[in-house]
């Protein structure tokens, strides 16, 4: 089955996008969490697990509208990971070997930051009851913390904004959401390089989607302004000869050459995510024209035209290199298609056929 997404005005664009598809998600997993790695699609047990991915895969899991007892059985594992994961004083560690042994101590990494997003995506979206109420509390615990990495804090705010849009009064939601805006901080004034940073890198929509939660949700609208400026600005940079060409790894500096590979799926469920955010929180449809491109970037409308899935496994190809895909399909990039591809589930159910246009 397959949803179909209209894009006008010209050129017209059709996509056909599969139903998102759980069963390399569970063919990853097992009764401890979600393994990393994938040889094509048989899982690498030898490297174990990280709370990165089990994290997204609770974010994703708790997205489902309608889950199945699969899913459902699926997040009631990972939030069990994520609780075993995390310190009494909220700081959380990341890999665990096959054997369930800890490899490293608990932070305030990334980790951390993806941890919070999965419990706050839980606490706030999950139709299980008991999942909601165990992921608040183990929210509360986690948000103790604070990282000085501003994709943590990214990560982080991510969470905690879905505890605040279900729940206006978690004050120590709305406490981690102001702190992240002001750990990533402000564009800048150069009309060419807006970023805060000097360097695109790794999960840059996150960035201002987080800026864009905190200014809507936190009543301040300049923030809202500059969350949205960054990232019109940044879609504009990964929009190549009309399709969506994704910071890849190695990054895009000013000034100097933008190398086209290696891209990673999970930079184009980022886009996805943060133009979805966009559009919900301004009532502009313009921002579906990325939100759209992101969804056809893992259907072949991207720098080399390939396909980034599996559609015998249902497994998300690894990255997009100059001769095609890494044809590995871990947990990450998974995760990354499914997300996606419920994106593309919610346009279609809206009747998506929307007008390219200018982005803020």
């Amino acid at each position: 089955m397959s949803v179909s997404l209209r894009l006008v005005p010209p050129p017209l664009q059709l996509i056909d996008a599969p139903e998102p598809n759980w069963s390399h998600v569970a063919r990853l997993s097992d009764d401890t969490g979600l393994l990393e790695h994938a040889r094509n699609a048989i899982v690498r047990r030898e490297h174990g697990y990280c709370v990165d991915d089990v994290a997204r895969g609770l974010v994703v899991a708790s997205r489902e509208p309608q889950p199945t007892a699969q899913v459902v059985g699926l997040a009631e594992r990972y939030l069990a990971f994520l609780n075993h994961a995390t310190a009494p004083d909220g700081k959380v560690r990341n890999r665990l070997s096959y054997d369930r042994r800890w490899l490293d101590e608990p932070s305030t990494g990334d980790w951390w930051g993806r941890a919070v997003w999965g419990l706050g995506t839980a606490a706030a979206r999950s139709t299980v009851p008991w999942i909601r109420k165990e992921a608040r509390e183990a929210f509360a615990v986690a948000v103790r913390q604070r990282s000085p990495w501003p994709r943590a804090m990214a990560f982080a705010g991510l969470g905690a904004a879905e505890v605040l849009r279900a729940d206006p009064r978690a004050g120590d939601a709305a406490q981690l959401l102001g702190d992240a805006a002001t750990v990533i901080g402000l564009p800048g004034r150069d009309p060419q390089w807006v970023w805060p940073e000097r360097e695109l890198t790794y999960a840059n929509p996150a960035l201002p989607e987080v800026l864009i939660h905190a200014g809507d949700l936190l009543g301040d609208e300049p923030l809202l302004a500059d969350g949205l400026r960054m990232l019109g600005w940044l879609c504009r940079m990964q929009n190549h000869q009309g399709h969506l060409s994704i910071v890849p790894v190695g990054g895009w500096r000013p000034g100097a050459e933008r190398h086209r590979f290696d891209q990673q799926p999970i930079e184009a469920a980022a886009t996805a995510d943060a133009c979805a955010t966009a559009a919900a929180v301004t009532g502009d449809d313009s921002w579906e024209s990325p939100l759209v491109q992101a969804i056809a970037w893992f259907l072949g409308d991207n720098d080399t035209g390939t396909v980034m899935y599996d559609p015998l496994t249902g497994g998300g190809y690894d990255g997009l290199t100059p001769d095609g895909p890494n044809l590995n399909q871990g947990a990450e990039s998974t995760l990354a298609l499914v997300s996606t591809l419920q994106h593309a589930r919610a346009l279609a159910g809206r009747g998506a056929t929307r007008p390219s246009g200018g982005l803020a």
